[in-house]
């Protein structure tokens, strides 16, 4: 542990404090929990930083998209708006949140919204609606969700878990029982059985639970920001120079996968949710045109691509062979049917 993180130990024990006490005032009954008749699906995790939340939902949404009418409710992190707000495909990421807007922009018949207070967003929009999935909701316990679903990064569960700020955990590990669903995410294509009993034995499922394994799995294509076009990766080679743009939580399992085609990373990265300005901008340009060679490209993520799409930004970058590169949510133990058949059978019941 880094020891500046050390020296936040007592303050994470505070924090721990006080996320016990606020947990046992829901479970008690003296904070309200609120329930809806209409079907809610949670997705949520322990952790701070990426585990694959949007993926989840984005994969929730193509389970359940042809046989019900959806609506999705987030916070809508780093947005600087206030209160409750529908989220349309053409929007600025400034007033919606990035991901929130991802979702919008690629489901264009599912209903987006974002709202700090969630009774309120879902009481907003549950009329015409047949079922609710709340992204990064799993500590909002002012509502209860028909079926809890909880994520654990594959690379983060050996780790030790502490809290905030000295380490990354929201609530403590045993707060894994309001779960209904648990699943690893962003496993290792080839991840053994053994390896997965050994990660059945930390994670410590309880028996209500249903423990799933999964990965990340990036698109044979990118996708062009500005033109829609799609350019295939395997054009990309040992030759060619990849300018890298992230504002996101991990970035390393990208960097792997770029790495599979080309080393030669230009990497400009910042923090999760940056809000990317026009100097962010012209530091890209300005680097990727001083570049002599016929051979670059610049890649980034469907999350960060979305905040580029600004008229100013795009302005900047019209003319740039920009590329966002897709992922996709996959099962790697064969239960993907299992898995889409409790979503399934949750929806249909409750209905």
């Amino acid at each position: 542990m880094p020891f500046l993180r050390k020296l936040l130990l007592p303050f994470s024990l505070l924090y721990g404090t006080i996320i016990f006490i606020r947990n046992k005032l829901y479970d008690w009954g003296i904070f309200k929990i609120t329930s809806f008749d209409t079907p809610i699906i949670s997705v949520g995790n322990l952790e701070v930083g990426g585990s694959g939340k949007t993926p989840m939902v984005e994969y929730l949404i193509s389970i359940l998209k042809n046989d019900y009418k959806l609506a999705t409710l987030s916070r809508g992190y780093g947005r600087k708006t206030k209160g409750f707000r529908w989220v349309k495909p053409d929007d600025e990421a400034v007033f919606t949140g990035d991901e929130p807007l991802q979702i919008a922009k690629k489901f264009k018949d599912v209903n987006v919204a974002v709202c700090e207070d969630r009774v309120y967003g879902i009481n907003k929009i549950k009329s015409g609606n047949d079922v609710i999935l709340m992204d990064d909701a799993y500590q909002h316990r002012a509502v209860k969700p028909g079926l809890s679903i909880l994520l654990f990064d594959y690379h983060q569960t050996q780790k030790f878990r502490l809290l905030l700020p000295a380490g990354d955990y929201r609530e403590g590990f045993g707060g894994r029982n309001r779960a209904d669903i648990i699943i690893i995410t962003k496993c290792p294509l080839g991840l053994s059985s053994a390896e997965r009993q050994k990660i059945t034995t930390i994670v410590k499922p309880f028996d209500h639970q249903k423990l799933f394994f999964s990965s990340i799995i990036y698109n044979g294509h990118l996708q062009s920001l500005i033109n829609h076009e799609k350019f295939a990766i395997v054009n990309i080679n040992e030759e060619t120079t990849v300018f890298l743009l992230t504002g996101i939580a991990k970035i390393a399992p990208l960097v792997n996968e770029i790495e599979k085609h080309s080393k030669r990373i230009i990497h400009h990265t910042y923090a999760d949710h940056h809000v990317f300005s026009k100097k962010n901008m012209l530091k890209l340009v300005t680097e990727f045109n001083a570049l002599k060679t016929d051979k670059k490209i610049i890649i980034t993520t469907q999350k960060d691509a979305v905040r580029l799409k600004t008229k100013e930004l795009e302005t900047l970058i019209k003319n740039l062979p920009i590329y966002e590169w897709p992922i996709e949510f996959n099962f790697i133990d064969g239960r993907q049917n299992e898995f889409n058949k409790l979503i399934q059978n949750y929806a249909e019941q409750h209905i």
